[in-house]
């Protein structure tokens, strides 16, 4: 099948973000709200609202994508987010 240059380039580039993987961070009964904001803050750099928003989502939704990207730089975020006690698994 021929594409266009830019018919092309949307492929790849949708091929490229389905293949990213996702730090979903997942409800507990043990952790605050605070402690979950300060570890997004200080672990995946998150700003004080966006951390806010999703500790929010955890909350309610019972998880949240937290942080987005290539494995291999997600990986020392999650296993932070674990150390810290928090479920967090890479998706």
């Amino acid at each position: 099948m021929n594409y266009s240059p830019q018919e092309e380039a949307d492929l790849l580039l949708e091929e490229e973000i389905v293949n990213e993987n996702q730090i979903i961070l997942y409800n507990d009964d043990v952790n605050t709200f605070d402690w979950v904001i300060e570890s997004l803050i200080s672990i995946c750099n998150h700003e004080r609202e966006q951390a806010e928003q999703c500790s929010v989502l955890i909350h309610h939704k019972g998880k949240c994508a937290v942080k987005v990207g290539d494995f291999d730089h997600l990986r020392p975020m999650c296993e932070a987010l674990q150390d810290r006690g928090l479920s967090a698994n890479i998706e």
